[in-house]
């Protein structure tokens, strides 16, 4: 019975993932699903980006949290739009979740929405979202085993970013294993090394980011 509900659960996401993907096709929109566990740097790292990008693009955020607004007030601050989805105790953002958001947001004026899903490494990787991209953050506090616990969430993005490697000289952390890792889960995937205290590294983030904007803007071309 348990099997069943789940799967009537995920093929109900499915639907309303599939006409996200749509709706935002057909409006030019690329959003990007960046997951991480709590105190990774999620924020922070969606920060350099607008830092780094804005007045070349035009992007909102979507903030995931079980409570509070301090994200997106954060967010809000930098003249950038902020919708804040509470869930109330769910582990992951849903892609009905997604959709209430999207009718808050004015999709012809944008390029970009990033969403800042629920801190975790497990259910956010099982949930689509009618997103173009999938990013993970890692931090070097974390340590490096966490591509062998939590190995779905590696699989299923385009996109890892090591965040704090500042703190490299102070923590046990194999970088050499965490790649290897990492590329023996997904082959294909980008990693990228992140500072968000002194900003190593996020001009090969943010350009990352705005190529996924080029690409979805060309597939919305044709």
């Amino acid at each position: 019975m348990r099997i069943e509900v789940k799967q009537n659960i995920l093929a109900d996401n499915s639907r309303a993932a599939a006409a996200n993907r749509l709706r935002l096709l057909e409006s030019g929109v690329c959003l990007v699903n960046l997951m991480a566990a709590p105190g990774a740097g999620k924020t922070s790292t969606i920060i350099k980006a607008i830092e780094s990008l804005q007045g070349d693009i035009s992007m909102a955020v979507i903030e995931g949290d079980i409570a509070s607004e301090i994200d997106a007030l954060t967010i809000e601050s930098m003249d950038v739009p902020a919708i804040q989805i509470n869930t109330g105790g769910a582990c992951h953002l849903t892609a009905t979740m997604v959709t209430q958001a999207l009718d808050h947001l004015d999709l012809a004026s944008l390029d970009l929405i990033i969403i800042e899903n629920v801190g975790n490494l497990v259910c956010p990787a099982e949930f689509d979202l009618g997103e173009s991209s999938r990013v993970m953050i890692s931090s070097i506090t974390e340590g490096h085993d966490k591509p062998q616990k939590y190995p779905l969430m590696f699989r299923e993005v385009e996109a890892v970013i090591i965040n704090k490697v500042d703190l490299l000289p102070y923590c046990d952390f194999d970088m050499e294993n965490f790649r290897g890792v990492v590329n023996s889960l997904n082959p294909s995937v980008q990693i990228f090394e992140l500072s968000c205290r002194d900003g190593a590294g996020a001009q090969n983030w943010c350009e990352w980011l705005a190529g996924t904007v080029t690409r979805s803007r060309a597939t919305h071309s044709r």
